[in-house]
C-alpha cells in the first residue's frame, strides 16, 4: 500500500497559495491511490511558541516507524532537531514553497535565525520537493541542498475561461494575494497614485487575516492617496468570484518582492491576461516571455512606467495577451504535477 504522513502547519483551508498547493496535490494524490495521513501542527509556525512546538514534537514521534513522512517547510524550517530525529526513523521528504528567510518583513536577525534552522533542517532529509526551478537553484546555492536530492513539482493549472476584460474604456486590473509584506501592494498603491489621469481601476483580491497591521497600513496608504474610489479591497474571495474577476480584468498586477513560484501570476496567464510583475525569485520562469512585463522589485517608478504603458496601449495589451493565452494551453495540470510529487516520495524513501 502507498502511504505516508503529510504534516502540515494549519488549516489547509487557509487561502494561501502554499495551502493551495498543498490541498491539491494531496487529492491528486489520493486518486493516484495514495493513503495519506494529514497531520496538522499548529498556526502558529515560522514562529512557534513552547506550547505549539512541544504539541508538534509529540505529534511527529507519534507516527509509525518507517513510515515516509512530507513536512511542509513552513514548519520543518524551524524544527531542525525534529528532523534529525524524525530522518533516523522515516525517509524523510521537505516541501519547500520558498525559503523562510527570504520572507518580507524579518528583521536581519530573524532572517539569519531562519536561514541557518531551514539550512540544518533540510541537511537532515532524504530529499526536498520545490514547486520551482528557480528554488531549486536557491536551495543548492545558498543551503547546500545536493540537486540529485530536489524534485520540482511546479503547481497545476485548472482548465480557465479566457479574460473578456471591460467594455467601457476603464482599464480593470487585477492583483491577487494575501494582504502580506511580500506581496508588495503598497508599492503598487505608490506606482498608482501617480497614474490619477489614466482610466484605471484596480480590484485587490486576498486574505487580509495573516497581518492584520499590514492590511491596516494598506487602508491608511489608500485613502491617504485619495484612491478609495478606484481601488477596491475585496479580502479573500471563493474559487467561483475569482474566475469572474480574471474574466472581467484586462490586467493582472502584482509587485511581489519574493516568489518561491506564485500561483497567481501562473491564473493570470491561464486566463489569457497580459501581466505585469517583478523580476524576482521564480516570477521570471513562470511567465511565459512576451506575456507582460517586469520590473525590479520595490520600484514603484519602474512600476507607475510600465502601468502607464500598458494602460495607455490596447494594442500592446492584445499583443500580451495573445501570448499569455499560446501559454495557457501548455501549463502543467495538478495530476502531473501530483505524478511527480508521487515519484519524489518512492525515490527519496
Amino acid at each position: 500500500m502507498k502511504r505516508f504522513a503529510f504534516v502540515v502547519p494549519g488549516d489547509l483551508t487557509i487561502p494561501t497559495g502554499g495551502y493551495t498547493y498543498d490541498r491539491r496535490i494531496i487529492g491528486e494524490l489520493y486518486r493516484l491511490g495514495w493513503q495519506i495521513d494529514i497531520i496538522n501542527l499548529g498556526d502558529e509556525f515560522p514562529w512557534p511558541s513552547t506550547e505549539t512546538r512541544a504539541s508538534a514534537l509529540e505529534r511527529l514521534q507519534a507516527i509509525p516507524e518507517g513510515r515516509s513522512i512530507v513536512i511542509d517547510g513552513l514548519a520543518l524550517g524551524v524544527l531542525p532537531e525534529a528532523a534529525s530525529e524524525l530522518a533516523a526513523r522515516h525517509p524523510l521528504v521537505a516541501l519547500v514553497h520558498h525559503p523562510l528567510a527570504l520572507e518580507s518583513g524579518l528583521s536581519a536577525e530573524e532572517a539569519e535565525e531562519l536561514r541557518l534552522s531551514e539550512r540544518a533542517a533540510l541537511a537532515a532529509a532524504h530529499g526536498v520537493v520545490v514547486t520551482s526551478a528557480a528554488t531549486a537553484r536557491m536551495l543548492v546555492a545558498d543551503y547546500d541542498v545536493p540537486i540529485k536530492h530536489i524534485a520540482v513539482a511546479v503547481p497545476g493549472n485548472d482548465p480557465a475561461p479566457l479574460a473578456q476584460g471591460s467594455k467601457d474604456g476603464t482599464v480593470r486590473l487585477l492583483s491577487v494575494g494575501a494582504i502580506i509584506p511580500r506581496k508588495g501592494f503598497d508599492v503598487l498603491v505608490a506606482a498608482l497614485a501617480t497614474l490619477g489621469g489614466l482610466p484605471w481601476q484596480l480590484t485587490i483580491a486576498g486574505d487580509r487575516r495573516r497581518d492584520s497591521k499590514c492590511a491596516a497600513r494598506l487602508d491608511a496608504d489608500i485613502a491617504s492617496r485619495a484612491l478609495n474610489d478606484r481601488i477596491t479591497m475585496l479580502g479573500a474571495v471563493p474559487p467561483q468570484r475569482l474566475s469572474e474577476l480574471y474574466k472581467a480584468a484586462d490586467i493582472f498586477v502584482l509587485a511581489s518582492r519574493f516568489e518561491g513560484y506564485g500561483m497567481a501570476y501562473t491564473e493570470a496567464i491561464a486566463h489569457g491576461l497580459p501581466v505585469v510583475g517583478t523580476s524576482v525569485g521564480a516570477i521570471p520562469d513562470t511567465i511565459p516571455r512576451g506575456a507582460g512585463l517586469l520590473v525590479a522589485p520595490d520600484d514603484a517608478f519602474a512600476l507607475a512606467q510600465v502601468l502607464r504603458r500598458v494602460i495607455g496601449d490596447a494594442d500592446e495589451r492584445q499583443r500580451f495577451a495573445t501570448i499569455a493565452r499560446a501559454a495557457s494551453d501548455k501549463l502543467p495540470t495538478w495530476h502531473n504535477s501530483a505524478q511527480i510529487f508521487a515519484h519524489a516520495i518512492e525515490a527519496f524513501a
